[in-house]
């Protein structure tokens, strides 16, 4: 019987590459989104499931039960703007769907995963859950918190053969990266072409954007039985951002 994973925001960028990933790696896949249509076209096409879900709804989720091996906390959003003109409902919806939704998700996972003795959770935090960049408050103190839920994951977890990592990318061509370049550019006075190379890639040494199916591959590895011995860690695919 093959493995059943469940990836957040699965209906496009990331999260789509990483469940086709696990599809082509014979994992039985859940695509969860928000996106309805979304997530049943990529279902269709990798044989899966979809889970149509708010997850900024997070009161819906105290309750939740999961009956899957593998997780990915992969859902996420972004907001730009100075601490001083930043709207306290975004902050707060930010915090629930990249924090407090992960911690949800992985409470209502780890039962099963405990009682079969094998489980992965995968958490796609970014660079920025190591460095910070100004006007990205709300984002930088979610994925800041994801890092430490995933630790403490870890080491619960190992007892019961759960393990517990991060992906950490930099900027990777996505649909919400697509969208960041034309706030980035309103933010800081500057057309959108200079956006990428003056803005996103400044601390990269490596000058181009991520593919989203680099980092499927990544977490490939991490879902599988050769990454039994990797946990509480951080894998940074960030061009060597964070190398500085």
């Amino acid at each position: 019987m093959s493995r059943k994973a469940v990836v957040t925001g699965g209906a496009s960028g990331i999260g789509a590459a990483i469940a086709r990933q696990f599809a082509k790696d014979g994992l039985q896949v859940v695509v969860a989104d928000r996106d309805t249509e979304g997530a049943e076209a990529l279902a269709r096409e990798i044989g899966g499931q979809a889970w149509t879900v708010d997850l900024s709804d997070t009161a819906a989720l105290e309750d939740l039960t999961l009956d899957c091996d593998v997780l990915v906390n992969n859902a996420g959003v972004q907001r730009v703007a100075p601490i001083h003109e930043f709207a306290p409902e975004d902050f707060r919806l930010i915090q629930r769907l990249m924090l407090e939704s992960p911690f949800l998700l992985i409470r209502a996972a780890l039962p099963h995963m405990y009682a079969q003795g094998w489980g992965r959770i995968i958490n796609v935090s970014s660079a920025h859950g190591l460095r910070a960049s100004a006007y990205k408050v709300a984002y930088v103190t979610a994925k800041h918190g994801l890092e430490g839920l995933s630790k403490v994951t870890a080491l619960e977890g190992a007892p019961h053969g759960v393990t517990s990592n991060c992906i950490n990318p930099g900027y990777v061509r996505t649909p919400l990266v697509e969208k960041q370049i034309a706030d980035q550019a309103a933010t800081h006075g500057i057309p959108e072409d200079e956006v990428v190379e003056k803005i996103m890639l400044t601390r990269s040494a490596i000058k181009k954007l991520i593919e989203p199916d680099d980092v499927g591959a990544l977490a490939g590895f991490l879902a599988s039985d050769a990454a039994g011995m990797v946990s509480g860690t951080s894998y940074t695919m960030d061009g060597g951002w964070t190398a500085q």
